[in-house]
């Protein structure tokens, strides 16, 4: 699976970062995806996260 950020709807809120440092980072104002291509063992957390983010930022591609 794939995942990326749409930066124009990304609040900057840190869920994802906080969830799965992994795979999110926080830049300068916004989310940004360290890992595009997410290592199974991550995916779960991943998906978790997109259907959390309040902004509904997180795009995952299965």
């Amino acid at each position: 699976m794939k995942v990326r950020i749409d930066e124009d709807l990304c609040t900057g809120c840190e869920l994802c970062s906080d969830d799965v440092p992994e795979i999110f980072e926080m830049g300068d104002e916004v989310a940004q995806v360290k890992q595009p291509d997410v290592p199974e063992e991550h995916e779960d957390a991943v998906r978790q996260a997109a259907e959390d983010c309040p902004s509904e930022a997180i795009i995952v591609e299965e």
